[in-house]
């Protein structure tokens, strides 16, 4: 770790500091990686809003593509490959010992499983009253054995849904010290008012689009279990539709499923209707582009699904599968469709009524802004994920006899 760079970055607080008079929390947030996904996305959202709000946010992973952002809005970085599941990870216990507590830090945020392996040996190994808080957060349906157990080894544990936290409870027999708290859209940016056309038309040019075809966007990344390989099956039922269909994601995270998507559209001689258009770094601009918007996941259910109230947030109407966290943000009839895991057939024919529909989307995407507006927001995120650290640390200094509850189990 370079102290000087951390210098530095405490020396710009300092003004900030000056002018709060409430109390300044040092946050260490885990994860393995900062590429893509949700999991990154909202480790940048609570980092701008710990700095946004005075709070010294520190993000410990082994670095990508979203490390210059999550600088850029006063979080600190230490490049640290805490995710890998090697001998030599045990390397950065002594170092995070000596961070935890030079930095005396208030709040271990633990954000995957073997960066919470880390954190939490080095967490355990403090004199009690040197330990940070310790909270986890559940981000997916991890399989139940005694290596994803460490996430429920928080003195907090955010369930990003309520099928998460109903699989919390039923898998680990856990019924106190979970927090649920939804992800949230960043209305700052994902708002069909403060896209200019001039971006929407960038990646009109860029990814061939005519104005003339409905388009239907799967955004994802590239994997089995996203259902890519679905959606392209149920698209092969309409193709007597005149429509446009852009995969959204990564080719170079997983080119051998990339290589077999691209089969299987050749093999449906779908290649004039379907494109796999890779990252994109503007979605709001992107999603202004589709008509309506696919959430295909297919083994496994969304833990709760960003893909989808982005969408909503946009005015764009959803077609999920009902399991996870879609059975909690897409309401059928109302926002979008639902429709069976795994079933082609039956996402064929929710795509077909959207197609013939145009009314229908329209009324669905109005709705779907609205319930976005309502209970899915970024800031409702954040703020209530701080009130949950400030509550975990009033019961661990013994100020708050209703927060203890959340703590009984280290004591």
């Amino acid at each position: 770790m370079c102290e000087k760079t951390l210098q530095l970055y405490e020396d710009l607080l300092e003004e900030k500091k000056r002018k709060n008079a409430g109390e300044i929390l040092t946050v260490v947030q885990m994860l393995p990686e900062l590429e893509s996904g949700g999991v990154e996305r909202g480790t940048l959202e609570i980092g701008k809003y710990l700095a946004d709000n005075n709070h010294r946010s520190i993000v410990i992973s082994a670095g990508g593509r979203m490390v210059t952002q999550l600088e850029e809005e006063g979080s600190y970085h230490i490049g640290w490959k805490v995710g890998a599941k090697s001998p030599l990870t045990i390397k950065y216990l002594l170092p995070l010992r000596r961070l935890l507590k030079k930095e005396k830090v208030d709040v271990l945020h633990l954000r995957s499983r073997m960066p919470a392996w880390v954190g939490y040996l080095v967490w355990k190994s403090l004199p009690k009253k040197d330990r940070p808080v310790l909270v986890t957060t559940f981000h997916g349906f991890y399989s139940v054995n005694s290596y994803s157990a460490i996430m429920t080894k928080g003195m907090g544990i955010i369930a990003i849904s309520k099928s998460i936290e109903q699989h919390i409870r039923q898998a680990y027999g856990i019924d106190q010290g979970i927090e649920l708290i939804f992800r949230g859209v960043d209305k700052d940016k994902f708002d069909p008012d403060v896209v200019s056309s001039e971006r929407i038309e960038r990646y009109r040019k860029i990814w061939n689009i005519s104005s003339e075809k409905p388009v239907i966007m799967l955004p994802g990344r590239l994997t089995r279990l996203k259902g890519q390989d679905i959606f392209i099956q149920a698209l092969a039922r309409i193709q007597h539709y005149d429509y446009q269909a852009l995969l959204v994601g990564d080719i170079e995270d997983n080119p051998g499923f990339a290589a077999e998507l691209s089969e299987l559209i050749r093999g449906l001689h779908l290649e004039k209707k379907i494109s796999m258009v890779g990252h994109c770094d503007d979605m709001p601009a992107a999603l202004m582009l589709a008509d309506v918007v696919v959430s295909a996941s297919s083994n496994e259910p969304e833990a709760f699904g960003r893909t989808s109230i982005e969408a909503m947030a946009m005015g764009k109407p959803v077609i999920a599968t009902a399991h996870g966290g879609s059975l909690e943000t897409v309401k059928p009839k109302k926002t979008g469709w639902l429709v069976e895991p795994g079933e082609a057939a039956k996402l064929a024919l929710a795509l077909e009524e959207a197609l013939t529909s145009p009314e229908k989307m329209r009324q669905f995407g109005a709705a779907g802004k609205a319930a976005v507006n309502s209970t899915f927001t970024m800031k409702t995120m954040c703020q209530r994920t701080l009130d949950f650290y400030h509550k975990l640390i009033a019961s661990q200094r013994g100020f708050d006899k209703e927060a203890a509850a959340y703590s009984t189990r280290f004591n």
